[in-house]
């Protein structure tokens, strides 16, 4: 699906408030509300709108510190790659994990409660997944940039 000019702006808008009714949504990008429905309903069902969600704040939920771990396998099998892949997608503690290129095989995002939180995590679940070789480790100091939004040119 191309995207024009009028889709772009329901997802630059849908994307700052995921929370505006069909009316509102109508509203602020100047088409009827059937019109505008009708285009969500089209971009949901092409997977261009993937999903809605909320954001949550980590600190007042006790999870203040941005932990990103590099981890290395052992074997670059399919077979080691999907059981480390498999057991990632079962801990609701590890945010994102990406494969990458580069020196280790996959990066982490992990949000602690602490220092002695992610110890914990790091003794009880990411040394005991499949095929890690070696865990690198670093945590986010202060977030600078932060964005949910993707640019839409």
């Amino acid at each position: 699906m191309k995207l024009d000019g009028i889709d772009k702006k329901i997802l630059r808008t849908l994307q700052q408030d995921g929370r505006l009714t069909n009316a509102e949504l109508a509203e602020r990008i100047n088409l009827s509300p059937s019109a505008a429905l009708r285009r969500v309903r089209q971009l949901e069902a092409e997977g261009i709108i993937a999903g809605y969600v909320m954001l949550v704040d980590p600190e007042t939920i006790g999870r203040p510190t941005t932990v990103f771990v590099e981890i290395t396998l052992d074997s670059q099998s399919v077979e080691c790659q999907k059981a480390f892949e498999d057991a990632v997608t079962t801990n609701p503690e590890i945010l994102e994990c990406y494969l990458m290129t580069g020196e280790a095989d996959y990066l982490l995002k992990v949000a602690a409660g602490g220092t002695m939180d992610y110890e914990r995590l790091h003794r009880q679940h990411l040394s005991t997944l499949p095929g890690v070789a070696r865990i690198k480790t670093a945590f986010g100091i202060r977030t600078v940039c932060k964005r949910t939004a993707y640019p839409l040119d």
